[in-house]
């Protein structure tokens, strides 16, 4: 017996209708679990992102001492593009920082600070970014050196912070996918216990397995495919509250943190993917123990 889209459109429609505070319950579940799922991968994906940039831009920064002299600048300048591993250097000067800093600091912070009392600073990017401490060790205490800093800690803190983030989402996501798949299987066996009769009379005229399987499987997928835009729209929505709170400043974590629109879609069409298989298997265990294979 064949199986027209009209008969399976309206076969799943009715079966939604019918069980329709168990389908809300089932597409909200699957909507909840699937966007703890893509924020997470999304938290993956940014972290990537922010490292990344640190890594192929400033690895290290030499802050020089305000009442450096010119022939002590030019020893540290020399010193550093001597060594092996160095890429390349930046000089940015007192007036650079100072204008920099009003990105990075507090208003009580900044206001205390003038281009006399800022210090200069050298931009460093290494080959390696490991050799970022060693640069640290060499120019601490070097003539007309203040100070050098290494993002390795920032680095390590945030990668630390966002593996525990990833790991609760991850567990949560799980628990919430498992209890949508029991709500896909228990509407899915209501769906079929309420049309028991139906079901009994159409075996008897000859429909076969597959002809009565076929709109439940969809009942399924459909709660799935709704949960997973839901989610979706999660994702959208945390993408763009990253752009917001970047505001376009690049000393801002959420900047570094920002990710091109195609790579969030692919993110969604993932999502998506993950809730159409969770539909689809709890459709598919919901069936089988009312209809042989």
């Amino acid at each position: 017996m064949p199986v027209s889209l009209d008969y399976v459109a309206r076969e799943t429609a009715s079966n939604l209708w019918r069980n329709r505070l168990m389908t809300i319950a089932a597409v909200l579940t699957v909507g909840v679990s699937l966007s703890l799922v893509g924020a997470s991968l999304l938290l993956r994906q940014g972290v990537a992102h922010a490292t990344t940039q640190w890594a192929h831009g400033v690895d290290a920064i030499v802050w020089l001492d305000p009442n450096i002299s010119a022939a002590q600048r030019d020893s540290v300048e020399q010193q550093v593009h001597q060594l092996p591993y160095v890429r390349s250097t930046i000089y940015r000067s007192q007036a650079y920082d100072l204008n920099e800093s009003k990105h990075l600091l507090t208003p009580p912070e900044y206001q205390v600070l003038t281009v006399g009392t800022m210090p200069a600073s050298l931009r460093i990017q290494l080959d390696n970014p490991s050799e970022a401490i060693a640069i640290a060790r060499q120019f601490g205490k070097y003539p007309g050196v203040k100070s050098v800093a290494v993002p390795t800690k920032t680095i390590h803190n945030i990668q630390t912070v966002s593996r525990i983030l990833q790991l609760v989402f991850f567990v949560l996501a799980v628990i919430l996918l498992l209890s949508a798949s029991v709500l896909i299987i228990n509407t899915i066996r209501l769906a079929i216990f309420a049309r028991r009769r139906e079901v009994s009379v159409m075996k008897l005229v000859g429909a076969t397995n597959w002809f009565i399987r076929v709109p439940f499987m969809f009942e399924g997928v459909a709660q799935g495919l709704f949960g997973a835009l839901f989610a979706s729209l999660t994702v959208f929505s945390l993408h763009f509250l990253l752009d917001s709170f970047s505001n376009t400043k690049t000393g801002n974590i959420w900047y570094q943190m920002r990710m091109p629109t195609g790579e969030v879609i692919v993110t969604s069409l993932v999502v998506v993917l993950i809730g159409v298989v969770i539909g689809s298997f709890g459709s598919y265990l919901g069936i089988r123990r009312f209809l042989d294979a």
